[in-house]
């Protein structure tokens, strides 16, 4: 099912830059990642406080 889903988004992006330029294709990337944390948020699979903290040079909880 990822591979999938990866090939897919592979496809889109391939055919955003090949149709609508480089500035294009980075806006369609930059929406996906953002796409796929607010998914991993929602499903409980991503902690956005141990990231913000992480990225703060917060020590990590291992």
């Amino acid at each position: 099912m990822n591979g999938t889903i990866g090939a897919a988004a592979g496809a889109i992006l391939a055919l955003t830059w090949i149709t609508l330029g480089f500035g294009a294709f980075l806006l369609v990337a930059v929406a996906m990642l953002i796409g796929a944390a607010a998914g991993r948020v929602a499903d409980g699979r991503l902690d956005l406080r141990a990231l913000t903290e992480a990225f703060r040079g917060g020590r990590s909880s291992s």
